[in-house]
């Protein structure tokens, strides 16, 4: 009997897991509803649009659908590591064993939307401009609201998903329920986009376009760019919250004066069209997410951000929220489809990493410009002396995050002490 799964939230995570059902012999009908319009048709405002990176954990979890990984890698660009702008216009350079893929997140979903609909056909529907308002345990019952009509719509489900984000509607419905935990806190910073234009070589200006470059303040704001497929550079500013120098820059000129003596490099190639953007341009906050369990019963399911939402300082909320799909893949092979043991294994297998990339994510890098500077030095030693004393030096936390080979959890295990470190130091200076 095919049974038939609503998954809200048509982000990565949503859209990969109903790559895994599709081929699972058609054993389900797959339906995908979410509250915004279709990324294929509609153009996104670019003020809330951001680049991803793809490390081996995401990219592994694509590969695992023929085609897919290929079909993501021909619109990314390879990265391999970091690189940090310093004052005095030297940089230290951050490598990686792995290539990582960057690119826009709305131009991976719309990926994975087209390669779904080519293998979906009448397995697979699609229903956008629908906002889920109610969710019936008892029923098996999940609402929408259309919002392009305004009417109401019910739908009847087997296996509910909940792939709809840190501000989960889905998971709201399980405070309703017994022994349901969840924390929900927003990150200690700010963010604004920003974006410039392709580098005029007569600048003279020299980033380096397969890797991530940073610019860092005492204060602990910090840019990150990457570079785009057209040769523009795309990224955020991330800032303290208290800090409301950014949020109050209101003109275009009180933007470029910022920039031109706090981050000269960047100053120089901003555009006074981008600074106008800018300072209008509104300011984002991330939710993190910590939840005691990932399903409710015996056919409901989070995944993705509406399972552990995390800050984006090490790159492994999406990398995370594809896992979460392959995992559950697995777990459907190891249970033969056994919908009832297969949800709360999820839960049991997958609910300590959830907590770890959280933790790890919140407090790998410290606001403490002091302990920042500890973190280069270890990560300094690691890439040297971990591979002839790996007994006594660890490898580099980032490396191993990427890489993908260790859980989060083992991850956060090997690295607790500095966690416990860099989340005391930063509640201290916060608590200021």
């Amino acid at each position: 009997m095919v049974k038939k799964v609503a998954i809200v939230g048509a982000g990565p995570s949503g859209v990969l897991l109903a790559h895994y059902l599709l081929r699972r012999q058609e054993k389900y009908q797959i339906d995908i509803f979410d509250s915004r319009s279709d990324p294929r048709t509609i153009s996104f405002s670019k003020s809330r649009t951001f680049s991803i990176v793809l490390s081996q954990r995401g990219i592994n979890a694509l590969k695992q659908i023929e085609g897919l990984a290929e079909a993501v890698k021909a619109i990314s660009l390879e990265t391999n590591g970091a690189v940090l702008h310093q004052k005095n216009g030297k940089t230290r350079v951050f490598s990686r064993k792995y290539s990582q893929l960057s690119l826009d997140r709305t131009s991976l979903v719309i990926q994975l939307l087209e390669q779904l609909t080519i293998k979906g056909g009448n397995q697979v529907n699609l229903h956008f401009n629908h906002q889920c308002t109610q969710v019936d345990f008892a029923a098996k019952q999940v609402k929408f609201k259309q919002l392009d009509s305004e009417a109401e719509i019910t739908f009847d489900y087997d296996l509910l998903i909940g792939a709809d984000g840190a501000r989960s509607v889905v998971r709201e419905s399980f405070l309703k329920t017994d022994n349901f935990q969840c924390e929900q806190n927003y990150v200690v910073n700010d963010y604004k986009s920003i974006f410039l234009p392709p580098l005029d070589p007569k600048l003279g200006i020299n980033w380096q376009q397969g890797k991530v470059n940073s610019w860092r303040l005492d204060n602990a704001t910090t840019i990150l760019l990457v570079y785009q497929m057209d040769s523009s550079w795309s990224g955020v500013i991330l800032f303290p919250h208290k800090d409301k120098t950014i949020p109050e820059l209101a003109t275009k000129q009180e933007v470029l004066n910022y920039f031109r003596h706090n981050f000269p490099e960047i100053g120089q190639i901003l555009p006074e069209s981008e600074a106008e953007e800018f300072a209008h341009r509104s300011v984002s906050r991330v939710l993190t997410v910590r939840c005691n369990r990932y399903h409710q019963g015996d056919s409901i399911l989070l995944i993705g951000d509406a399972a552990h939402g995390v800050s984006p300082s090490l790159g492994q909320g999406c990398n995370a929220a594809l896992e979460d799909a392959n995992i559950f893949n697995q777990i459907l092979d190891e249970y033969s489809d056994n919908l009832a043991i297969v949800v709360e294994q999820f839960t049991l297998q997958r609910q300590a990493d959830g907590i770890a990339v959280v933790e790890l994510s919140d407090y790998a890098f410290p606001v403490s410009k002091k302990l920042f500077f500890e973190l280069l030095f270890r990560n300094s030693l690691s890439k040297y002396l971990s591979p002839i004393f790996p007994k006594f030096f660890l490898p580099s936390l980032f490396e191993l995050v990427a890489e993908g080979k260790l859980s989060y959890s083992e991850i956060f295990n090997l690295y607790q002490n500095w966690i416990a470190k860099v989340k005391k130091s930063n509640q201290e200076i916060l608590s200021k």
